[in-house]
């Protein structure tokens, strides 16, 4: 089993920047990948950010520019640096991992989420 813990959210005004962290623990062989999904009231759940072991790095089209993430393969971390914040980005924030196991099976695991607030 694998647990994710995130923090860094808060409440930011427009314009501002947050940083989210998220480590994992557990019965880890290898992580394929590491990322950062959002959820808004009455919206699915989507893709902010990806990185994988390899550090490629993708993001949804609205953050592009604006966001940035970083992992520590050594540690086990990903990072989200959001800057130039949004109304639109406030949302919870959850962290995604897929964890490959010695066999060669793929888990995906989540975190417990992270709440983002962003005021005008």
């Amino acid at each position: 089993q694998v647990q994710l813990v995130e923090s860094g959210g808060g409440l930011v005004q427009a314009g501002g920047s947050l940083r989210l962290s998220c480590a994992a623990s557990g019965s880890i062989f290898r992580i394929k990948s590491m990322g950062w999904y959002r959820q808004a009231p009455g919206k699915q759940r989507e893709s902010v950010a990806s990185i994988s072991s390899e550090g490629r790095a993708t993001y949804l089209d609205s953050v592009k520019g604006r966001f940035t993430i970083s992992r520590d393969n050594a540690k086990n971390t990903v990072d989200l640096q959001m800057d130039s914040l949004k109304l639109e980005d406030a949302a919870v924030y959850y962290c995604q991992t897929i964890v490959t196991t010695s066999l060669g099976h793929n888990y995906q695991y989540w975190g417990q989420g992270t709440q983002v607030t962003v005021s005008s």
